[in-house]
């Protein structure tokens, strides 16, 4: 795998939505880092004795990950579910702006990265979005969820499966069932 799979890695079925963020899960994306590089490795950067700089209350962590040989650095404050830094945050919070800084430090080596591009993304014909995602409701609707999740899996264009996921990401019960048949899938195997 190269940094080019990286960006193609299509991530959307790994994130959830806290507040008005999307989270892509540490711990899937440092899995994929380790099927990238098995000599993938991430650094928590240490001030003094402390993993975080206190500014004013507040805290910021720096981690380093390190993928094909590239260093590439993130930092991250300690916050709250709606982006905010939280004052005098506890060992919870800073464990888990350490985890999210990896994550942002993995996205700089391509692993999730169209995730903090938001509306950067290029124009897109969404017809054949539309169309995928009409035969995936349709079959859902019917009470086929086999026939959705082959509705899902038959799209092969990476872009493409970003952009069907993205439409249906408010309707989280089609979604989890799609995520279902995938393991049931899985466990047949």
């Amino acid at each position: 795998m190269t940094v080019t799979d990286l960006l193609k890695l299509n991530v959307n079925e790994h994130t959830e939505k806290k507040g008005n963020l999307t989270y892509l899960s540490w711990a899937w994306a440092w899995a994929e880092a380790l099927k990238a590089d098995p000599q993938a490795h991430f650094q928590v950067h240490i001030f003094g004795e402390k993993c975080y700089i206190d500014i004013n209350g507040t805290y910021m962590v720096w981690v380093t990950v390190t993928l094909f040989g590239k260093p590439m650095t993130c930092q991250l404050p300690v916050m709250d579910n709606r982006n905010k830094a939280i004052q005098h945050p506890d060992a919870f919070a800073v464990n888990t702006a350490i985890m999210r800084c990896m994550t942002k430090a993995l996205s700089l080596h391509g692993l999730g990265l169209y995730i903090y591009a938001g509306e950067d993304l290029p124009e897109f014909d969404t017809s054949l979005v539309d169309a995928i995602v009409a035969a995936i409701r349709e079959r859902y609707d019917a009470g086929d969820e086999v026939g959705a999740y082959g509705e899902w899996e038959s799209v092969t264009d990476n872009e493409v499966r970003i952009r069907v996921w993205d439409t249906l990401k408010p309707e989280s019960k089609l979604r989890a069932s799609l995520k279902a048949q995938k393991e049931k899938l899985k466990e047949s195997k």
